[in-house]
């Protein structure tokens, strides 16, 4: 019998995360990446859907930089994650930087879609779905929590040889950009793979998008190319 009360979550990807959460809002941290490519994928989100005025979920928010960036951009945004501790740093950050428009909840992406069905005109999972047991089941709880019309955003890592060598031997063993053990290879999930469970939410794919680091400039940018780091644009099937 299946056990329907089960949390997609792994225990040992939460506590990993715990064990930096103090570390969320030091930009010269294990974190250093996350607030380098912010900007660029805010921008880019923005471009597509204006947040200003708008309601936003951000599905797996950390200590919450991008919750943080799109409240300051006008969204009135809930960022929800499982990791206490996390949470406990994106609330004190909030009150400490006088974050309006911004809240947490210690919660699961599929136990708010129970809850809160089409909540939300704009949903965002972003470095979390290479983390968890079920990324398909992150994927259609994302679609059931936005409004017929909204976007959802997502961004991963592409399981693939490229990927491997310059996401985790690179940037976790050269270039130390992040901790070791960071990512594992067989999580990482394919383009084709992550369209698919898009296609199977009713999710309609938008748009593409990679993102790329120049060890040399120490900067990122956003291309056209998936092979590694990609995000996805997609909007809910009306």
């Amino acid at each position: 019998m299946t056990n329907t009360t089960s949390v997609n979550a792994d225990p040992a990807e939460l506590a990993k995360f715990s064990e930096l959460a103090h570390r969320w809002w030091d930009k010269d941290s294990e974190f250093r990446p996350l607030h380098q490519i912010n900007p660029l994928r805010l921008e880019w989100i923005n471009a597509i859907c204006p947040v200003k005025g708008i309601s936003a979920l951000d599905v797996g928010c950390g200590g919450g930089i991008l919750a943080d960036s799109m409240a300051r951009k006008g969204a009135q945004v809930l960022g929800i994650d499982l990791s206490t501790k996390a949470l406990r740093v994106a609330q004190l950050h909030a009150m400490e930087a006088e974050t309006a428009g911004v809240s947490y909840r210690e919660v699961s992406a599929e136990a708010l879609a129970s809850e809160a069905s089409a909540s939300f005109d704009l949903v965002t999972c972003m470095e979390m779905l290479e983390h968890v047991p079920d990324p398909a089941s992150v994927v259609r709880a994302c679609a059931t929590l936005v409004k017929p019309g909204g976007w959802v955003f997502f961004s991963t890592l592409d399981r693939s040889p490229k990927s491997f060598l310059l996401a985790i031997v690179g940037a976790e063993y050269v270039l130390n950009l992040l901790p070791r053990g960071t990512h594992e290879y067989a999580k990482m999930i394919r383009p084709s793979e992550l369209a698919a469970y898009c296609r199977a939410a009713g999710l309609d794919l938008r748009q593409t998008k990679g993102m790329d680091y120049n060890p040399l400039t120490r900067r990122y940018a956003m291309i056209d190319n998936t092979s590694v780091n990609y995000l996805f644009a997609t909007q809910k099937l009306g």
